[in-house]
């Protein structure tokens, strides 16, 4: 009971995390679950499970908002569907100790990507249009297989792929992602049940798991007015990727002084994007503080000039009627 109340608060947090920055449910909860001492594949089915009634919650809601970009959802989906199948069947054949390090390999990757991402401003390039299917299709291949493989990845590969081709509104970007997420969670579950049997699935841990994450999805929708997705997304970075260097050392046969300084410099390239997140968004900040201080100013100069201008038009007027 304890253990599945410590995975209920898995859910929880990694809800939290998927609601402030549009990604990480998988990537947080697969995560702490292998630290939590549960299989690899067995990890992955059960958040997949679980994503089930999560994404189709949040996809509901992003629909009901109108935040969903129906033509970009039927080309991603189909190609993610393709590859979490892939995924799943592929990491399903894998022995516990092949998928640990596999799985870790992959987690940490995303995590240095979340680092670095959160850690600067998001670039994104002004572009007419609407996005084809020919890069649509492979990024949801791609993202779907990775996915599946290391129990998360979906949001953080789709969504900054689709931000930066500067062609959707950041919230159509999120919803649509989210919203074609049902399909992948159900067509990964679907590879795990085929490759692993219905004993893949740890159903305890996978209603603990959604429990928290529906606890936790009102909460989301509020914190994400207060907490900063920057120093969020970096945080949560450096955690899976200290979390994950721990397995990945752990395979490898490395002299005791190693371990202690990869992760000094691993907490040390932490506390830098940190360090970054916050100075950009205090730079965030400032720049949308003038904004708004000299939107005032410019109309007001505006007005001041139509102003002037009417008086000089009347005078104009006043003085060719003097001269009639």
């Amino acid at each position: 009971m304890r253990k599945l109340l410590v995975i209920a608060l898995v859910g929880l947090a990694a809800q939290l995390v998927d609601g402030a920055l549009g990604m990480g449910y998988g990537l947080t909860s697969t995560t702490l679950l292998l630290v939590a001492g549960v299989a690899p594949a067995a990890a992955s089915a059960s958040v997949h499970l679980a994503e089930i009634g999560t994404t189709l919650a949040s996809g509901a809601a992003h629909w009901r908002f109108g935040n969903v970009d129906w033509r970009v959802v039927r080309r991603i989906a189909l190609p993610g569907a393709i590859g979490a199948f892939a995924g799943a069947t592929f990491l399903s054949a894998l022995s516990t100790e092949s998928a640990a390090p596999w799985m870790a390999t992959i987690l940490f990757t995303l995590g240095a990507y979340l680092l670095v991402r959160f850690s600067r401003p998001l670039r994104r390039n002004p572009a007419a249009g609407q996005l084809r299917g020919r890069f649509l299709g492979p990024l949801g291949l791609v993202a779907g297989f990775v996915d599946a493989t290391g129990g998360g990845g979906w949001g953080p590969v789709a969504t900054p792929a689709l931000l930066v081709s500067g062609r959707m509104e950041p919230r159509k970007v999120i919803g649509s992602v989210d919203t074609s997420e049902f399909v992948i969670a159900a067509s990964a579950s679907l590879g795990f049940l085929i490759g692993l049997g219905t004993g893949g699935f740890l159903l305890p841990m996978v209603l603990a798991l959604l429990a928290g994450g529906l606890i936790a999805a009102p909460i989301a929708a509020y914190l994400v007015r207060i907490i900063p997705a920057q120093m969020l997304g970096a945080a949560v970075g450096g955690v899976i990727v200290l979390t994950n260097a721990r397995v990945l050392l752990g395979t490898a046969d490395l002299p005791s002084a190693v371990p202690v300084v990869v992760y000094l410099l691993l907490a040390a390239g932490w506390v830098t994007a940190l360090v970054l997140a916050v100075r950009v968004l205090r730079r965030t900040r400032r720049e949308g503080a003038l904004a708004a201080a000299t939107a005032p100013v410019d109309d007001a100069a505006t007005h001041a000039e139509g102003t002037t201008s009417a008086d000089a038009d009347s005078s104009t007027r006043a003085l060719s009627g003097a001269d009639r």
